[in-house]
């Protein structure tokens, strides 16, 4: 989307479950990654969509999800890093 101060980008995914290949996983990954590092750095940049990701009752994430969720640990694809 094309703004007067900033382009928007939005990425939508819809990310592998978890009995899924660890190979498609990282590739989905790996893809989404890439293409979040490529678009310009200057252009605002949502993403959304369903990540598949079980967040647990880590200290990492109480401040999102409080002392409650549904599960007790996460799974490998809740913690996801880009670069800004």
């Amino acid at each position: 989307m094309r703004c007067r101060q900033c382009n928007i980008i939005v990425l939508n995914v819809h990310a592998p479950s978890e009995e899924k290949s660890d190979d498609l996983k990282d590739r989905v990954y790996e893809e989404l990654e890439e293409g979040f590092n490529h678009s310009p750095k200057q252009h605002m940049k949502i993403l959304s969509g369903d990540f598949n990701a079980k967040v647990g009752r880590e200290n990492i994430f109480k401040p999102t999800t409080g002392k409650e969720s549904l599960h007790q640990d996460n799974n490998d694809v809740s913690i996801v890093n880009f670069a800004t």
